[in-house]
């Protein structure tokens, strides 16, 4: 009995440990997110649902620079939000797509080489580190990174591709001349 109950605390053990946690305002979730898709090595899945932090889109593009494979979903919401980050992750070759079926695609998760999974209430934006209470999980366990992979494939299958239709509609405006 003494040997099943060693071996149970010893895994609830090594469990915890493969678990970080942070919180803010200023705690280091954007850090967090920054040094752990700096690690990244093959491919880095994303969603959330407002994503305005200028530290974790650069982090991003970076990665996909390195030859990782980047995908992001993001709420509707960000079609028309003024400081999205979705604009210059489109612009510098990210695919982004927007999941538009739900009232509110409220997900936050990045999953990191298959086997990371960086959840919790942690928007990713410049307000959520500096100013939310929020918290921020990152966890190394391949089996729930699946379960989360699967979770983001489905949500990408009733996703639309993104286009920066700012820019669309601001192609679209007539020239004016102006009167002399």
């Amino acid at each position: 009995m003494k040997t099943i109950f060693l071996t149970i605390l010893l895994a609830v053990s090594a469990s915890a440990s493969d678990i970080k946690v942070f919180f803010s305002p200023k705690g280091g979730c954007t850090e967090a997110v920054v040094e752990n898709v700096g690690k990244a090595k093959s491919t880095i899945l994303v969603q959330a649902y407002s994503f305005t932090s200028a530290p974790i889109a650069k982090a991003l593009v970076d990665a996909a620079k390195r030859g990782v494979k980047v995908q992001v979903i993001l709420d509707k919401s960000q079609r028309t939000e003024k400081y999205s980050g979705a604009d210059f992750l489109l612009h510098e070759g990210v695919p982004i797509f927007i999941d538009a079926k739900h009232a509110i695609a409220h997900n936050k998760i990045m999953v990191i080489d298959s086997h990371k999974i960086l959840t919790g209430s942690f928007n990713f934006t410049k307000e959520a580190e500096e100013s939310n209470a929020e918290n921020l999980l990152v966890i190394e366990d391949a089996a729930l990174a699946k379960k989360y992979t699967a979770n983001w494939q489905s949500h990408l299958g009733h996703s639309e591709p993104y286009t920066d239709e700012k820019e669309t509609m601001a192609d679209t405006r007539p020239n004016r001349k102006r009167a002399k």
